[in-house]
């Protein structure tokens, strides 16, 4: 069985059909890459997917679970998260608090345990704290840890957003463009650091325009043209496909 598993998504607005029966089956432990023209549906099939909005027909099964509409905070803790293309950090907060602040279900957060301030409360924080510094050493922030994140490069802004989302480990992660507006150096380090994120298990999809660096990394490639799938399969063979030269080029 599939981990992720679209079927007929279908999505309009207005007049304009982004998604048009489109369905495309992801398996465990793939790293997977999303590519097509601009218009062709890709940030919508994420969204979708996501639960950021809600297909007009179709289904979406994230580990053998119905989840067509779910929102996105009940995604989140299934194990299914995403990045955007505009990263969406807290710029008054700093780099350390931002990537505590994605640990799901903290009890400090409620009331009661936080007036009580139980042992078992501050165990959790303590955890929290040492996920959340690991990481952050992991994506060389470590020495920006206590800087504000409005004050972060592009670059350095996409490695915060990827170690908070993986504060909540999923099983399925998301990425919309990461490596857009981001310096050579930084591209290659995410590269690496979505590849060795695969390595140790974790299903990984992607959406970027950098052609030449995704088709390096990933093992599948999927083009979207107007809304529905044109071709799939190993990236050397897509990238040559004429049906896809065609869409990003034309006759």
């Amino acid at each position: 069985m599939s981990l992720l598993d679209v079927d007929g998504l279908t999505k309009t607005f207005g007049g304009l059909r982004a998604l048009d029966d489109l369905s495309v089956a992801v398996d465990r432990g793939e790293l997977v890459g999303v590519m097509g023209p601009n218009g062709a549906g890709k940030s919508t099939f994420f969204n979708c997917v996501s639960g950021v909005v809600t297909p007009d027909a179709g289904r979406v099964t994230f580990d053998g679970r119905d989840v067509t509409g779910d929102p996105p905070e009940t995604l989140a803790k299934s194990g299914l998260v995403r990045t955007f293309q505009q990263t969406r950090e807290l710029e008054t907060m700093t780099v350390r608090d931002n990537v505590r602040l994605a640990a799901p279900d903290q009890r400090g957060e409620r009331t009661l345990p936080a007036l009580l301030r139980t042992s078992g409360m501050q165990d959790e924080e303590r955890a929290v704290r040492e996920r959340a510094d690991d990481l952050i050493a992991a994506f060389e922030l470590d020495h920006l840890r206590d800087e504000y994140s409005g004050a972060l490069s592009g670059g350095q802004r996409k490695l915060l957003e990827l170690a908070r989302v993986l504060m909540l480990d999923p099983d399925l992660l998301l990425l919309d463009e990461p490596f857009a507006g981001v310096n050579p150096t930084l591209t290659n380090d995410i590269a690496d650091r979505v590849r060795g994120l695969n390595d140790d298990g974790m299903t990984v999809v992607i959406i970027e325009h950098e052609l030449e660096t995704l088709t390096d990394l990933v093992d599948r490639l999927v083009v979207l043209q107007q809304g529905s799938l044109l071709v799939e399969g190993d990236p050397a063979t897509v990238v040559e496909d004429p049906r896809v030269i065609e869409a990003y080029l034309g006759e």
